[in-house]
């Protein structure tokens, strides 16, 4: 088995991408920030003693989508040409759903999971006051479209 960000010598190294043609490609994340019911109703009725969580953590995924390539250090860096994210408050803590996309040579799965993954750490960082016990559950891919291995979707 080859591994494709190692070069012949087992070095870490980001894969050429060069030569591919661009084509459009999306993914979508998803995952759970499970918290008190405290949380929740502060949740449902806005009064959070931090201000707007779901504002802030909807705008902290998109902005974390943008910034994928910053944080991970093989990641290529991609034109992110549409970002939502998508929050439901639910009876156990908040679902979140990332769908991003572009016109570009390589996959974008990890930009849809890094906007679930820093809308999740906004959460918390936004009732970490209310609950310590806050947890971020489930991080991961549903489906993604596009590129070379084609559409795919998770089976739930």
């Amino acid at each position: 088995m080859s591994f494709t960000h190692l070069d012949d010598a087992g070095h870490a190294r980001m894969v050429d991408v060069t030569a591919k043609q661009p084509t459009v490609r999306s993914a979508t994340a998803r995952g759970f920030v499970r918290c008190s019911p405290e949380v929740i109703a502060a949740l449902r009725d806005g009064s959070a003693p931090k201000g707007d969580v779901l504002a802030v953590a909807r705008i902290a995924g998109i902005q974390a989508a943008k910034s994928t390539p910053a944080l991970l250090p093989l990641a290529h860096v991609i034109g992110v040409h549409a970002a939502s994210v998508d929050l439901v408050v639910t009876d156990d803590g908040v679902e979140i759903e990332a769908t991003v996309g572009t016109a570009d040579r390589t996959g974008i799965e990890m930009e849809a999971l890094t906007a679930v993954s820093v809308a999740a750490l906004a959460i918390v960082d936004m009732i970490k006051g209310m609950d310590r016990a806050t947890v971020i559950e489930n991080v991961r891919i549903t489906a993604k479209a596009g590129g070379r291995s084609g559409d795919w979707t998770r089976p739930e």
